[in-house]
């Protein structure tokens, strides 16, 4: 996610906490990069998962196994 969309939702975040709160085209706005923030996260979480190996006591590698 590229950082201007990161600030985007900081300044959603603190806007929300002020009286004025957010209008509701910017509660559509920070659910819609939220989601796409988390979306990114997960793949990110996976593609590193994918390339995780396991090593035992002989020295042995084998490839992390999903419980899926």
């Amino acid at each position: 996610m590229i950082k201007e969309k990161i600030d985007r939702i900081n300044f959603l975040a603190h806007k929300s906490k002020t009286p004025e709160g957010l209008t509701n085209e910017e509660k559509a706005e920070q659910f819609r990069l939220r989601e796409e923030y988390i979306k990114e996260w997960r793949e990110g979480v996976l593609q590193t998962l994918d390339n995780t190996y396991i090593v035992d006591e002989k020295g042995n590698k084998r490839k992390l196994q999903g419980k899926g």
